[in-house]
């Protein structure tokens, strides 16, 4: 496969009341095309700031590139004048936004949302019909009627779902989609998965997916990468990332995250939270909540080494996925309790 995206040393700083933070991290990696490559982590950890700076989607006074380099099919994005990026993002670059409920206009109709995406494209003929298919392709019932209404009366899905027809409307060779099934309900997510993968196979794009649902991105991913205090501390091909961990904090997140099926030991809490922005420590950003923390770990910040072919960890030792007991006891769910 072609490199599509390639993104090196990539450090994002916010502007604030209290000073100018570092939420992104000489953040590396790339993303082939026809590849899904999925960013995974905590609230707070960058995941999202990230994507909006692969995009310079970033508002002004906001937050602003501080270094590295973002390069797509061989243009570099962070120098390109705003004139370029509109022609990119018209077809090119598509995103899914994160909060459906503040992402559309609120006094345009959703049939107008959908036939400006279309007219973008240079699509001609009967594109009212087009939008209201793209809407039964993500499970909108009643779409001629659905077009004639506004924002604000649609649900949560229903505008999430909108906003997921208006990204595959413009068949984009990179579709960066930023929790793209939070705002739905289990049944429908897979089908929303399963309708994106069918579109990937279809126009050939690339995805760059941000969940905190290690699931959906064993599901949907061919690499993951866990981004931690706006670093990536994991790196590596999805199955084996989720199955055998090699850094502590995913390690952690394995262990947390509920079975429906299979061993019988409960959910195993990861304590603390991901420090502030403002707060970091000055060895690994995971220290303070890590129980194989040495005074190493305090003093030094981990790089990201290999482990296995493809594979790469930031952590000073050798753990796995065994070690998860080394996390606080576990944590009955309902389900447990009930037998």
């Amino acid at each position: 496969m072609a490199l599509l995206l390639e993104v090196q040393d990539l450090r994002t700083q916010l502007l604030t009341a209290g000073g100018v933070l570092t939420a992104v991290h000489d953040v590396s990696f790339h993303i082939d095309e026809g590849e899904t490559v999925t960013f995974i982590g905590e609230s707070g950890c960058g995941k999202s700031t990230l994507a909006s700076s692969v995009l310079r989607l970033l508002p002004p006074g906001v937050g602003r590139h501080a270094g590295g380099s973002v390069r797509f099919r061989d243009k570099e994005l962070t120098t390109m004048s705003t004139r370029e990026l509109r022609e990119l993002r018209r077809g090119t670059l598509a995103l899914i936004p994160q909060d459906p409920m503040t992402a559309l206009n609120p006094v345009a109709t959703i049939g107008r949302h959908l036939t400006e995406v279309l007219r973008l494209q240079g699509r001609s003929g009967d594109l009212r019909k087009e939008s209201a298919d793209l809407l039964s392709r993500v499970q909108i019932p009643d779409p001629e009627r659905r077009l004639r209404l506004y924002p604000h009366q649609l649900s949560g899905g229903m505008l999430q779902r909108v906003l997921i027809a208006m990204a595959i409307a413009a068949r984009p060779a990179l579709l960066v989609a930023d929790e793209p099934t939070s705002a739905l309900d289990v049944t429908v997510q897979a089908d929303i998965l399963d309708l994106l993968l069918d579109v990937q196979a279809e126009t050939g794009m690339a995805i760059m997916m941000i969940t905190h649902d290690l699931g959906v991105a064993r599901q949907v991913s061919d690499r993951v990468n866990v981004m931690y205090a706006g670093d990536i501390v994991e790196s590596g091909p999805a199955a084996e990332v989720v199955a055998a961990p090699r850094m502590p904090y995913t390690i952690g997140l394995v262990a947390c995250t509920p079975r429906l099926v299979g061993a019988r030991e409960g959910v195993r809490p990861v304590p603390g939270a991901p420090p502030p922005l403002n707060a970091r420590p000055p060895g690994c950003p995971f220290e303070p909540r890590c129980p194989f923390s040495t005074d190493k770990c305090v003093q030094l910040a981990p790089p990201l080494r290999t482990v296995a072919s493809g594979h790469l960890a930031a952590c000073h030792y050798d753990v796995g996925v065994e070690d998860a007991t080394a996390f606080p006891a576990p944590v009955q769910t309902v389900r447990e309790e009930a037998q």
